[in-house]
């Protein structure tokens, strides 16, 4: 699969194990399991199916908050049944949307459902919890498509006539930039200003910066940071999350609407990331390194041998993905996520599961080593991850304040 989020295969949030915090929780991380299967998995796969995990959790906060209603409804869904069990309701709504997208997996998905309805007793309650859920599963699995009046051009390799070029074309699908955005204006919206000019002082740092810290073989990484290069590329926040969604006093749907608004904000940044990637073309250290002495500036030293540490991925350069990423997720998880200040942020690494549980002070240093990793590994330059950071900020932001928002009287039922 060629998704635009493969840029890092842990950014979606890896399986973590058995500890539960609540049925939406749960089905949230199944969906995010499903998700990573599917992007590894051959043959064809809709575009649409990239909204799955977010649909998924957007049907199981609907549910639930149609039955304690205290946020705004983003699908317009009316109150429900009060008596309604929520977790028939969560996991029904989550089941029916990965059902739709993943048919595929029909057998492991209906088992998995079969196994989280045994557990709720028989008897009113869950019948409506699982009519309820069933409506908001159709209300959002159709949710925030494909929107057909936005072109989707193929990508075109850009060279002189006669000349070669790589003909791989790029994992960065068009059909990123075509979705509906759920809270941001247009894929547009957030579009970074342009990179510095290949003459500037700004670009030489930055670009003198990564020559000499990013390079395979570079003698000034440390090796601290050949470390927070390999395992921040595949960063894994969902032991915060779980921690977060187990801590005592927090209601199911409290945890509904953290985890609706983390996908939907990632869901906008990572579109407008893609559309600006796509958008200015912008060449990566590999190639610009090599061909320093071509590019107008006297402070870039080319180096006609240089390899990066880590693989480049195989899409333009600006701004920076992995960032823009770790943004959002830190960002929305600062403003709604609860945690006490002081308390250490806990990452895995999504890329090596056996891997020990790291922590970090705070959301702000996760965020400067995910963007550090990017360039300690070679494939992106320090301007480049500013930009993407603030991208992810301006969707956490937008997200919070726009969707889901808290009904007045701390969301009391009328």
């Amino acid at each position: 699969m060629r998704g635009i989020q493969m840029l890092a295969a842990g950014l979606a949030l890896a399986w973590t194990g058995p500890a539960s915090a609540d049925t939406v929780t749960d089905w949230w991380e199944v969906a995010n399991r499903f998700w990573l299967v599917g992007q590894a998995s051959p043959g064809p796969r809709t575009p649409d199916s990239e909204r799955a995990s977010t649909r998924a959790t957007l049907a199981m906060f609907e549910a639930v908050n149609a039955i304690d209603r205290r946020y705004d409804s983003y699908l317009g869904l009316p109150l429900a049944d009060p008596g309604a069990s929520p977790d028939a309701a969560a996991a029904t709504a989550g089941f029916k949307v990965l059902l739709q997208h993943y048919p595929a997996n029909k057998t492991v998905l209906e088992e998995s459902y079969a196994m989280t309805m045994a557990a709720i007793p028989a008897g009113p309650a869950r019948d409506a919890g699982v009519a309820l859920g069933e409506r908001a599963a159709t209300a959002a699995a159709a949710a925030n498509g494909i929107d057909a009046s936005i072109a989707q051009p193929p990508y075109r390799p850009r060279t002189e006539p006669g000349i070669w070029i790589g003909a791989a074309l790029p994992a960065l699908d068009p059909h990123w930039v075509a979705f509906k955005p759920w809270v941001m204006a247009s894929p547009t919206a957030l579009r970074p200003p342009p990179p510095p000019a290949l003459g500037s002082a700004d670009y030489a740092r930055d670009y003198e910066e990564v020559r000499r810290l990013g390079a395979r073989a570079s003698k000034e990484r440390t090796t601290q940071q050949t470390l927070i290069a390999r395992f921040r590329q595949g960063f894994d926040l969902s032991p915060t999350v779980r921690f977060i969604a187990d801590r005592p006093g927090r209601r199911q749907v409290d945890n509904a609407r953290l985890l609706a608004l983390y996908q939907m904000a990632m869901d906008d940044s990572v579109q407008a990331m893609a559309e600006a990637k796509l958008h200015y073309d912008y060449w990566r250290p590999v190639t610009a390194i090599r061909n320093g002495d071509k590019d107008g500036n006297q402070a870039t030293p080319h180096d006609p041998a240089w390899l990066p540490l880590l693989p480049t991925p195989n899409f333009p350069e600006y701004p920076c993905g992995h960032c823009t990423v770790a943004s959002v997720q830190a960002e929305v998880l600062k403003l709604i996520g609860g945690l006490p200040a002081g308390t250490p942020i806990r990452v895995a690494a999504g890329g090596s599961p056996n891997m020990a549980l790291q922590s970090v002070k705070d959301w702000d240093e996760l965020v400067r080593q995910v963007s550090d990793s990017r360039m300690l590994g070679g494939v992106h330059y320090r301007f480049s991850n500013d930009a993407g950071e603030e991208i992810g900020r301006q969707a956490a932001r937008l997200a919070v304040a726009g969707a889901l928002r808290p009904l007045p009287g701390k969301g009391k039922r009328p």
